[in-house]
């Protein structure tokens, strides 16, 4: 067996054994937001009310199945997303600690929000502007011995 095709089998294999562990990776994350997600609706049930802090915590599980299910249709993330559960994340932070939290820490805590959002605006932007293709898959060349 040549080295160049023992090469692309291991590259191959390697590729196989990623994609397994990634998908592991992506079914523990989506068993533990459904389960977090179920936990959040029983204690609603259990207090029999319904808080703007749960609401925005149910968004965000939401937005991380979404972002599994992009991952998983295009095989790519889009940086925008996981932006996008940040800016909720901080939100609900404001709301649930509002009276705790200085006058400087809801400043830093809302000028965050702010720059993240300017970070999803060029984002979006630059790829507007800027649209890249994407990448090809690499064909390992066929050997002159084969």
């Amino acid at each position: 067996m040549s080295e160049q095709l023992r090469a692309s089998r291991a590259i191959a294999a390697s590729r196989r054994a990623l994609t397994a562990i990634e998908m592991v990776g992506l079914v523990v994350i989506t068993i533990a937001t459904v389960v977090a997600g179920i936990q959040e609706v029983d204690k609603m049930i259990t207090q029999r009310s319904v808080t703007l802090a749960d609401l925005l915590l149910m968004f965000i599980y939401l937005e991380v199945l979404t972002m599994i299910g992009v991952y998983l249709e295009s095989g790519a993330l889009p940086i925008r997303m996981p932006l996008y559960i940040a800016i909720v994340a901080l939100a609900r932070h404001l709301i649930l600690d509002m009276k705790a939290l200085t006058e400087w820490e809801i400043i830093a805590t809302a000028a965050a929000m702010l720059i993240i959002a300017a970070a999803v605006l060029v984002i979006r932007y630059g790829h507007l502007r800027f649209p890249y293709e994407s990448p090809k898959r690499v064909q390992p060349r066929a050997s002159q011995d084969d």
